[in-house]
């Protein structure tokens, strides 16, 4: 029962580091290489679609425990100090949290950016 625990602790923090990245992106403070990671790391994060599918066995939950904790911390890396405590004390006092509406709009965005990034790729390839 330890590591269930563990692991939802974990994703309760990544889902806050998920609400401080997105505040600060929208702060003036941070600068454009931060605020273009982040957006990606967000965005990753709020995408339906992952780089490697859940239902591969271990390996699809690995891009999600591994590349996701990493991008977080490359990311408030980048981010001045004083931001960070800002955006931290914002989402521990009103809670704020990435706002996971359902839109169409997004999604199909999201889809779009996926499979041009493919057809690139498949070109490069070929």
């Amino acid at each position: 029962m330890a590591f269930y625990e563990k692991l939802k602790k974990r994703a309760r923090s990544l889902k806050v580091g998920i609400g401080v990245l997105f505040l600060a992106l929208r702060d003036p403070r941070t600068p454009w290489y931060a605020k273009g990671l982040a957006v990606v790391i967000v965005g990753y994060a709020l995408s339906p679609i992952d780089l490697i599918p859940d239902f591969v066995p271990v390996l699809g939950y690995l891009d999600d425990l591994l590349l996701l904790p990493l991008g977080i911390y490359l990311t408030m890396k980048l981010i001045p100090q004083e931001v960070l405590v800002e955006c931290r004390l914002k989402t521990a006092e009103n809670s704020i949290e990435v706002p996971f509406r359902k839109s169409w709009i997004a999604g199909c965005g999201v889809v779009l950016i996926w499979l041009l990034l493919g057809w690139i790729i498949y070109c490069r390839i070929r």
